[in-house]
């Protein structure tokens, strides 16, 4: 698919160009070639004008409004000089010059030549119309000369047919139920009539919903390489504007644009720039901008049904709850098709996908890869190839290796090593203790990963070491029992540093919010609480979201409940962290053993490290 430019008019700019540099010419003749050429008299000041009057030295003077030009007597044979002068309102001159016998008149106004009129009256508009064509392509971007003219014309691009390879599903992986689902939306692109014959309504859009950087914008693409038809792609924003009325101006003539190379189709990416719902400030109606351009979609969805017309509408959006129910109505967006971050086996095809543009090593393992990178979206995955590819390069491999691979996940997941951050070596113990403590307790408890690597060289912003888990497979659910797991892994730390040093430093401050937000997450959207019940007291749709870290809402409740709620939560973090002191306790030897060895060699992983997590023993009540 290649870019197809908006058509320009040269015959316009031409003649502006023409008209423009004629205008220059003009001033320039008027303004300067007169003074250049002319060999007028040599100008000298005022008062020696007088002067050489009251010697009687002057015969003749010529007044004029902005000049006196005056001739000095004959001497001898050689030819009188002439001077020039810039008079001065002085009421004394005629009679002094009548005194002293000089002959004077005064110049005659000059007329206008039939050239400085046509120059007065020509030079500006021209001027104006120069102007007026630089602002024109200014306004335009540079792309034609519809300028400031065109505010209310579409800023969608045009993808058609070209010179470069086209996106087909080909080039799409990961994401086969999407696809599935696309390819009939491929089908009446191709052949509208098969389903219109039998009476079938060709559907008017198609809503692609899911988390960013999974593919949405590249389905879009291959719809239109698989189908081989026009493609206009335009972003929510591009259609909100300061001036009111231009945002739906620009949807009357997308669809106009669509229309005229149907079948085709039009991708609205970030719909929710201009689709959300008209009552999110609390009340219908208004004039507003955004709303306007809302409405004129709603139009052009309904209308362009009629005809032979065959225009389909993909829009992609990550947050669908947002729209206004007009549009996900059937007759207008009649489909929503989830395109969703990849499983194990999807992230495989996607690495395989990226993989075939970087030169790998015989040692690269993609599965391996896949494993390790959990939640990883497709754009995130072309990162992590395309990282790796750069490490290769730096290190001056000819190839991408395994390890390549590998330090490029943990600089994705946890940031830049610093080993320039030099710690003093009571902090390094400190950190070498917490994070051996991590990796102890989550050996032990269930619902972790499994622990690859421990680390105490400082990454990102403000870690000092970290404790690297990778599940071994892709986990949709999770139990009560799994989850407290989790809560005293990431208190392993802290309870570490209580363990050997009876102290606690500011290190737990992310793994203590991490836990509350787990432990809250469990009472109030899980239902895992005997004392409240099976009840969910967060606000509507955020719960769906929650799992990204974000903050815990709470819609509203009693006092009494929301005391029980904070007791509740704060009897499962401490339950767990009292289970973390226990296992380290129990395993104290082995504590320092692991922790010794980390500050000697700063990294533990492979299999020296499940070797000595093996050795953890569970806890035993006497």
């Amino acid at each position: 698919m290649a870019i197809k430019e908006q058509p320009k008019s040269p015959r316009f700019r031409i003649v502006a160009n023409i008209l423009l540099a004629v205008s220059g010419l003009f001033l320039l003749l008027n303004l300067f070639l007169p003074g250049l050429f002319a060999s007028g008299p040599t100008g000298v000041p005022y008062s020696l004008f007088i002067h050489q009057v009251q010697e009687g030295e002057v015969s003749r003077v010529s007044v004029g409004q902005n000049q006196i030009i005056y001739q000095l007597k004959a001497e001898n044979a050689e030819p009188a000089q002439v001077f020039a002068t810039t008079p001065i309102f002085d009421l004394e001159l005629p009679k002094l010059l009548e005194e002293k016998g000089v002959e004077f008149a005064a110049t005659p106004p000059p007329k206008n030549t039939w050239f400085t009129t046509l120059l007065s009256w020509v030079i500006p508009p021209l001027i104006f119309i120069g102007i007026w064509q630089f602002f024109l392509a200014r306004g335009g971007g540079g792309g034609g000369p519809q300028g400031a003219l065109s505010i209310g014309k579409s800023k969608a691009k045009v993808y058609v047919e070209g010179e470069s390879a086209k996106i087909t599903f080909a080039d799409v992986a990961g994401v086969e139920e999407a696809k599935t689902e696309l390819v009939e939306i491929v089908d009446f692109l191709k052949t509208p009539a098969r389903f219109t014959q039998i009476g079938a309504r060709i559907p008017k859009g198609v809503l692609l919903v899911g988390p960013p950087g999974t593919g949405k914008t590249l389905l879009a693409k291959a719809v239109a390489g698989e189908a081989g038809v026009p493609f206009f792609s335009i972003s929510g924003s591009e259609f909100v504007e300061l001036f009111v009325g231009v945002g739906s101006s620009r949807v009357r003539d997308l669809f106009e644009q669509a229309k005229k190379q149907a079948p085709c189709i039009v991708f609205i990416d970030e719909l929710d720039a201009i689709g959300k719902s008209r009552s999110s400030n609390g009340f219908y109606g208004g004039n507003d901008e955004r709303e306007q351009t809302l409405n004129q979609l709603l139009t052009e969805m309904d209308g362009f049904a009629a005809g032979d017309a065959t225009v389909i509408v993909l829009a992609a959006t990550n947050r669908p709850e947002v729209l206004d129910p007009a549009l996900l109505r059937p007759g207008r967006f009649d489909r929503q098709v989830l395109v969703d971050r990849p499983d194990l086996s999807d992230r495989e095809a996607i690495l395989k996908i990226h993989a075939q543009k970087v030169k790998l090593g015989d040692d690269v393992n993609l599965k391996a890869i896949a494993t390790r990178t959990p939640g990883f979206a497709g754009a995130d995955l072309a990162n992590l190839v395309n990282e790796a590819a750069l490490l290769a390069a730096r290190n001056l491999r000819e190839k991408v290796a395994q390890e390549d691979f590998a330090e490029a996940i943990e600089r994705v997941v946890a940031g830049l090593e610093k080993k320039s951050r030099v710690m003093n070596e009571t902090e390094k113990k400190i950190v070498a203790y917490h994070e051996v403590g991590h990796a102890m307790v989550g050996a032990l408890t269930t619902g972790n990963g499994r622990v690859e690597k421990i680390s105490i060289i400082p990454r990102g912003m403000a870690a000092l070491g970290y404790t690297l888990q990778l599940p071994t497979e892709d986990r949709f659910l999770m139990n009560e029992h799994e989850l407290r797991g989790q809560i005293a892994t990431l208190l392993g730390g802290r309870s570490a540093e209580e363990v050997v040093f009876n102290s606690i430093t500011t290190g737990a401050s992310n793994d203590l919010q991490r836990a509350t937000d787990l432990a809250e997450r469990m009472v109030t959207a899980y239902g895992m609480s005997k004392v409240l019940g099976p009840l969910a007291y967060q606000q509507g749709q955020q719960a769906a979201f929650l799992g990204n870290g974000g903050a815990n809402p709470r819609r509203a409740v009693s006092e009494e409940t929301s005391k029980a709620i904070d007791s509740e939560v704060k009897e499962i973090v401490e339950t767990a962290h009292e289970q973390a002191l226990e296992i380290l306790r129990q395993n104290r030897d082995l504590l320092e053993a692991i922790a010794t060895q980390l500050l000697e060699t700063e990294v533990i992983e492979g299999e020296k490290l499940h070797s000595l997590l093996s050795q953890v023993k569970p806890v035993t009540h006497s």
